[in-house]
Protein backbone atom coordinates (compact mmCIF):
# COMPACT_ATOMS: atom_id res chain seq x y z
CA UNK A 1 0.00 0.00 0.00
CA UNK A 2 0.80 3.84 -0.32
CA UNK A 3 2.28 4.60 2.84
CA UNK A 4 0.30 6.60 5.43
CA UNK A 5 -2.88 6.00 3.33
CA UNK A 6 -5.86 3.85 4.32
CA UNK A 7 -7.78 2.09 1.08
CA UNK A 8 -10.20 0.30 3.59
CA UNK A 9 -12.22 1.56 6.08
CA UNK A 10 -11.17 -1.61 8.53
CA UNK A 11 -7.98 -1.63 7.01
CA UNK A 12 -4.71 -2.95 9.31
CA UNK A 13 -1.59 -1.09 10.16
CA UNK A 14 1.57 -2.84 9.90
CA UNK A 15 5.01 -1.70 10.45
CA UNK A 16 8.66 -2.91 9.95
CA UNK A 17 8.79 -3.46 13.50
CA UNK A 18 6.20 -5.73 13.73
CA UNK A 19 7.62 -8.06 10.34
CA UNK A 20 10.89 -8.42 11.94
CA UNK A 21 9.20 -9.58 14.98
CA UNK A 22 7.12 -12.14 13.25
CA UNK A 23 9.93 -13.26 10.78
CA UNK A 24 12.59 -13.39 13.68
CA UNK A 25 10.51 -15.73 15.81
CA UNK A 26 8.53 -17.81 13.36
CA UNK A 27 11.62 -17.90 10.38
CA UNK A 28 14.98 -17.51 12.47
CA UNK A 29 16.99 -18.19 9.60
CA UNK A 30 16.06 -15.10 8.50
CA UNK A 31 17.09 -13.16 11.33
CA UNK A 32 20.06 -11.98 9.16
CA UNK A 33 18.01 -10.60 6.20
CA UNK A 34 17.35 -7.11 6.02
CA UNK A 35 13.69 -5.46 5.77
CA UNK A 36 12.08 -2.87 4.01
CA UNK A 37 8.81 -1.84 3.50
CA UNK A 38 7.47 -1.74 0.05
CA UNK A 39 5.51 1.52 -1.32
CA UNK A 40 3.25 -0.86 -3.63
CA UNK A 41 0.21 0.37 -5.23
CA UNK A 42 -1.55 -3.00 -4.55
CA UNK A 43 -4.61 -2.94 -2.48
CA UNK A 44 -4.58 -6.39 -0.36
CA UNK A 45 -1.43 -6.86 1.38
CA UNK A 46 1.01 -4.90 2.67
CA UNK A 47 4.46 -6.05 1.17
CA UNK A 48 8.29 -5.72 2.78
CA UNK A 49 11.31 -6.83 1.18
CA UNK A 50 13.33 -9.32 3.20
CA UNK A 51 16.75 -8.76 1.59
CA UNK A 52 16.91 -8.82 -2.03
CA UNK A 53 15.30 -12.31 -2.65
CA UNK A 54 12.23 -12.50 -1.00
CA UNK A 55 9.07 -10.03 -0.08
CA UNK A 56 6.63 -10.88 2.52
CA UNK A 57 3.17 -10.26 1.85
CA UNK A 58 0.67 -9.29 4.75
CA UNK A 59 -3.17 -9.01 4.78
CA UNK A 60 -4.52 -5.69 4.94
CA UNK A 61 -7.67 -6.59 5.66
CA UNK A 62 -9.15 -8.39 8.32
CA UNK A 63 -10.90 -11.61 8.47
CA UNK A 64 -11.30 -15.03 10.06
CA UNK A 65 -7.73 -16.80 10.58
CA UNK A 66 -8.59 -20.20 9.38
CA UNK A 67 -10.34 -18.71 6.17
CA UNK A 68 -7.39 -16.41 5.60
CA UNK A 69 -4.81 -19.33 6.18
CA UNK A 70 -6.64 -21.19 3.37
CA UNK A 71 -7.03 -18.22 0.91
CA UNK A 72 -3.13 -17.94 1.08
CA UNK A 73 -2.43 -21.91 1.20
CA UNK A 74 -4.32 -21.45 -2.02
CA UNK A 75 -2.65 -18.49 -3.19
CA UNK A 76 0.41 -20.94 -3.01
CA UNK A 77 -0.90 -23.55 -4.83
CA UNK A 78 -1.81 -21.40 -7.75
CA UNK A 79 2.06 -20.06 -7.61
CA UNK A 80 3.63 -23.35 -7.57
CA UNK A 81 0.76 -24.53 -10.71
CA UNK A 82 2.25 -21.48 -12.70
CA UNK A 83 5.73 -21.70 -11.62
CA UNK A 84 7.69 -22.47 -14.83
CA UNK A 85 4.87 -22.77 -17.37
CA UNK A 86 6.12 -19.78 -19.43
CA UNK A 87 9.34 -17.78 -19.66
CA UNK A 88 8.23 -14.80 -18.06
CA UNK A 89 9.25 -15.26 -14.16
CA UNK A 90 6.42 -15.29 -11.76
CA UNK A 91 6.74 -15.39 -7.68
CA UNK A 92 7.52 -18.64 -6.20
CA UNK A 93 6.33 -19.81 -2.40
CA UNK A 94 8.78 -19.65 0.10
CA UNK A 95 6.59 -19.71 3.59
CA UNK A 96 3.33 -19.34 5.34
CA UNK A 97 3.81 -16.99 8.65
CA UNK A 98 1.17 -17.16 11.24
CA UNK A 99 -0.71 -14.64 13.60
CA UNK A 100 1.64 -13.12 16.00
CA UNK A 101 2.11 -10.32 18.74
CA UNK A 102 0.98 -6.84 16.44
CA UNK A 103 -0.33 -8.76 13.56
CA UNK A 104 -3.61 -11.05 13.80
CA UNK A 105 -3.62 -13.45 10.58
CA UNK A 106 -1.49 -15.53 8.46
CA UNK A 107 1.10 -14.22 5.94
CA UNK A 108 2.91 -15.29 3.11
CA UNK A 109 6.47 -15.01 2.08
CA UNK A 110 7.46 -15.58 -1.83
CA UNK A 111 10.27 -14.88 -4.24
CA UNK A 112 10.81 -11.30 -5.21
CA UNK A 113 10.91 -10.57 -9.01
CA UNK A 114 12.73 -7.62 -10.45
CA UNK A 115 10.85 -5.09 -12.33
CA UNK A 116 9.03 -2.26 -12.39
CA UNK A 117 4.85 -2.40 -11.80
CA UNK A 118 3.46 -1.11 -15.39
CA UNK A 119 1.29 1.41 -13.15
CA UNK A 120 4.86 3.35 -12.99
CA UNK A 121 6.30 1.87 -16.32
CA UNK A 122 3.66 2.17 -18.90
CA UNK A 123 4.11 0.06 -21.75
CA UNK A 124 0.71 0.59 -23.27
CA UNK A 125 2.87 1.78 -26.77
CA UNK A 126 5.27 -0.89 -27.13
CA UNK A 127 4.26 -3.36 -29.28
CA UNK A 128 6.86 -5.94 -28.24
CA UNK A 129 4.94 -5.56 -25.30
CA UNK A 130 1.54 -6.82 -26.74
CA UNK A 131 3.27 -9.60 -28.27
CA UNK A 132 4.54 -10.85 -24.81
CA UNK A 133 1.23 -10.13 -23.08
CA UNK A 134 -0.28 -12.50 -25.47
CA UNK A 135 2.35 -15.10 -24.88
CA UNK A 136 1.92 -14.95 -21.49
CA UNK A 137 -1.66 -15.41 -22.11
CA UNK A 138 -1.23 -18.11 -24.27
CA UNK A 139 1.13 -20.28 -21.93
CA UNK A 140 -1.52 -19.96 -19.16
CA UNK A 141 -4.11 -21.32 -21.53
CA UNK A 142 -1.97 -24.40 -22.07
CA UNK A 143 -1.96 -25.37 -18.60
CA UNK A 144 -4.21 -28.36 -17.91
CA UNK A 145 -7.90 -27.61 -16.05
CA UNK A 146 -7.66 -31.28 -14.76
CA UNK A 147 -11.40 -30.54 -15.08
CA UNK A 148 -11.82 -28.06 -13.19
CA UNK A 149 -14.17 -25.39 -13.99
CA UNK A 150 -15.36 -21.53 -12.42
CA UNK A 151 -15.91 -21.53 -9.03
CA UNK A 152 -18.75 -19.80 -9.54
CA UNK A 153 -18.02 -16.40 -7.70
CA UNK A 154 -15.60 -13.37 -8.64
CA UNK A 155 -15.04 -12.82 -12.39
CA UNK A 156 -14.48 -15.27 -14.85
CA UNK A 157 -18.12 -17.02 -14.67
CA UNK A 158 -21.59 -15.48 -15.99
CA UNK A 159 -21.75 -11.62 -16.44
CA UNK A 160 -24.98 -10.82 -15.12
CA UNK A 161 -24.41 -12.16 -12.22
CA UNK A 162 -22.23 -9.02 -11.70
CA UNK A 163 -25.68 -6.48 -12.37
CA UNK A 164 -25.60 -5.94 -7.90
CA UNK A 165 -22.29 -4.93 -7.99
CA UNK A 166 -22.13 -2.74 -11.04
CA UNK A 167 -25.71 -1.30 -10.26
CA UNK A 168 -23.74 -0.09 -6.85
CA UNK A 169 -20.88 1.22 -9.18
CA UNK A 170 -22.88 3.19 -11.18
CA UNK A 171 -24.71 5.07 -7.94
CA UNK A 172 -21.33 5.14 -6.39
CA UNK A 173 -20.10 7.18 -10.03
CA UNK A 174 -22.86 9.35 -10.75
CA UNK A 175 -20.33 12.82 -10.10
CA UNK A 176 -17.24 11.26 -11.77
CA UNK A 177 -18.28 9.01 -14.64
CA UNK A 178 -20.99 10.04 -17.43
CA UNK A 179 -23.12 7.06 -15.81
CA UNK A 180 -26.13 7.14 -18.43
CA UNK A 181 -23.39 6.63 -21.77
CA UNK A 182 -21.85 3.48 -19.57
CA UNK A 183 -25.31 2.25 -18.49
CA UNK A 184 -26.21 1.84 -22.15
CA UNK A 185 -22.82 0.08 -22.73
CA UNK A 186 -23.15 -2.27 -19.41
CA UNK A 187 -26.76 -3.32 -21.10
CA UNK A 188 -24.97 -4.57 -24.15
CA UNK A 189 -22.13 -6.16 -22.74
CA UNK A 190 -23.96 -8.04 -20.01
CA UNK A 191 -25.92 -10.15 -22.62
CA UNK A 192 -23.24 -11.47 -24.58
CA UNK A 193 -23.43 -15.18 -24.88
CA UNK A 194 -20.63 -17.88 -23.29
CA UNK A 195 -19.97 -20.81 -25.68
CA UNK A 196 -15.96 -21.19 -25.15
CA UNK A 197 -15.44 -23.90 -22.50
CA UNK A 198 -13.08 -22.31 -19.35
CA UNK A 199 -9.18 -22.65 -19.41
CA UNK A 200 -6.96 -21.35 -17.08
CA UNK A 201 -6.60 -18.01 -16.39
CA UNK A 202 -4.37 -15.58 -14.30
CA UNK A 203 -7.49 -13.87 -12.81
CA UNK A 204 -6.39 -10.40 -12.42
CA UNK A 205 -3.80 -8.96 -15.38
CA UNK A 206 -3.92 -5.09 -13.85
CA UNK A 207 -1.10 -2.96 -14.31
CA UNK A 208 -0.31 -3.54 -10.16
CA UNK A 209 0.21 -7.24 -11.28
CA UNK A 210 2.58 -6.71 -14.22
CA UNK A 211 6.21 -6.15 -14.18
CA UNK A 212 8.06 -3.71 -17.00
CA UNK A 213 11.79 -4.02 -18.04
CA UNK A 214 12.46 -1.99 -21.39
CA UNK A 215 9.05 -1.70 -22.52
CA UNK A 216 9.08 -5.60 -22.45
CA UNK A 217 7.19 -7.88 -19.79
CA UNK A 218 9.29 -8.79 -17.19
CA UNK A 219 7.00 -10.73 -14.70
CA UNK A 220 3.72 -11.48 -13.61
CA UNK A 221 3.02 -11.24 -9.94
CA UNK A 222 -0.32 -11.67 -7.39
CA UNK A 223 -1.24 -14.84 -9.09
CA UNK A 224 -3.19 -16.14 -6.44
CA UNK A 225 -6.30 -16.17 -8.93
CA UNK A 226 -5.07 -18.52 -11.21
CA UNK A 227 -7.48 -21.00 -12.16
CA UNK A 228 -10.20 -22.20 -14.94
CA UNK A 229 -12.66 -19.09 -16.21
CA UNK A 230 -13.74 -17.87 -18.94
CA UNK A 231 -11.51 -17.59 -21.77
CA UNK A 232 -11.87 -13.92 -22.31
CA UNK A 233 -11.12 -12.82 -18.32
CA UNK A 234 -7.28 -12.30 -19.10
CA UNK A 235 -8.30 -9.85 -22.30
CA UNK A 236 -8.46 -6.91 -19.18
CA UNK A 237 -5.12 -6.67 -19.74
CA UNK A 238 -5.77 -5.48 -23.29
CA UNK A 239 -7.46 -2.79 -21.77
CA UNK A 240 -5.63 -2.07 -18.74
CA UNK A 241 -2.59 -1.89 -20.21
CA UNK A 242 -2.49 -1.36 -24.21
CA UNK A 243 -2.95 1.15 -26.56
CA UNK A 244 -4.87 0.88 -29.47
CA UNK A 245 -2.03 -0.46 -31.74
CA UNK A 246 -0.41 -2.83 -28.89
CA UNK A 247 -3.95 -4.08 -28.36
CA UNK A 248 -4.70 -5.07 -31.78
CA UNK A 249 -1.03 -6.78 -32.02
CA UNK A 250 -2.71 -8.40 -28.61
CA UNK A 251 -5.52 -9.60 -30.39
CA UNK A 252 -4.39 -11.09 -33.78
CA UNK A 253 -1.57 -13.02 -31.79
CA UNK A 254 -4.13 -14.82 -29.94
CA UNK A 255 -6.45 -15.41 -32.72
CA UNK A 256 -9.55 -13.70 -30.49
CA UNK A 257 -13.08 -13.99 -32.61
CA UNK A 258 -15.82 -11.20 -32.19
CA UNK A 259 -17.39 -12.69 -29.23
CA UNK A 260 -14.29 -13.57 -27.14
CA UNK A 261 -12.92 -10.32 -27.70
CA UNK A 262 -16.10 -8.19 -26.68
CA UNK A 263 -16.31 -10.32 -23.55
CA UNK A 264 -13.01 -9.24 -22.29
CA UNK A 265 -14.34 -5.88 -22.70
CA UNK A 266 -17.39 -6.79 -20.04
CA UNK A 267 -14.44 -8.08 -17.76
CA UNK A 268 -12.43 -5.41 -17.94
CA UNK A 269 -15.31 -2.78 -17.72
CA UNK A 270 -17.22 -4.70 -14.47
CA UNK A 271 -13.26 -4.26 -13.15
CA UNK A 272 -12.63 -0.89 -13.72
CA UNK A 273 -15.67 0.62 -12.98
CA UNK A 274 -15.46 -0.71 -9.44
CA UNK A 275 -12.13 1.22 -8.76
CA UNK A 276 -12.76 4.46 -10.18
CA UNK A 277 -15.18 4.91 -7.72
CA UNK A 278 -13.84 3.12 -4.55
CA UNK A 279 -10.05 3.99 -4.93
CA UNK A 280 -10.52 7.53 -5.73
CA UNK A 281 -9.23 8.94 -2.56
CA UNK A 282 -7.20 6.21 -1.21
CA UNK A 283 -5.60 4.88 -4.31
CA UNK A 284 -5.98 7.28 -6.84
CA UNK A 285 -3.27 5.27 -9.19
CA UNK A 286 -5.74 2.51 -8.79
CA UNK A 287 -8.63 4.86 -9.79
CA UNK A 288 -6.97 6.38 -12.98
CA UNK A 289 -6.63 3.38 -13.95
CA UNK A 290 -10.07 2.41 -14.05
CA UNK A 291 -10.81 5.80 -15.81
CA UNK A 292 -8.00 5.27 -18.50
CA UNK A 293 -9.29 1.84 -18.93
CA UNK A 294 -13.23 2.98 -19.79
CA UNK A 295 -11.84 5.56 -21.95
CA UNK A 296 -10.28 2.69 -23.76
CA UNK A 297 -12.92 1.02 -24.03
CA UNK A 298 -16.02 4.03 -24.79
CA UNK A 299 -13.56 4.65 -27.21
CA UNK A 300 -14.37 1.18 -29.54
CA UNK A 301 -17.76 0.98 -31.01
CA UNK A 302 -20.22 -1.54 -29.02
CA UNK A 303 -20.14 -4.89 -29.75
CA UNK A 304 -23.66 -5.73 -31.85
Amino acid sequence: MLWGVKMHANELTVSVETVRELVDEQFPEWRGLSIKQVASRGTVNALFRLSDRLVARLPLVPGDVGQMRQRIESEARAARELLGRSRFPTPAPVGIGEPGDGYPLPWSVQTWLPGTVATDADPGESVDFGHDLAEFIQGVRAIDTHGRTHAGHGRGGDLRAHDAWVETCFQRSEQLLEVPRLRRLWSVLRELPRHAPDVMTHGDLNPGNVLVSDNRLAGIIDVGSLGPADPALDLVGAWHLLEAGPRQVLRDDLECDDLEWARGKAWAFEQALGVVWYYVDSNPTMSLMGWRTLERLMAEPAPN
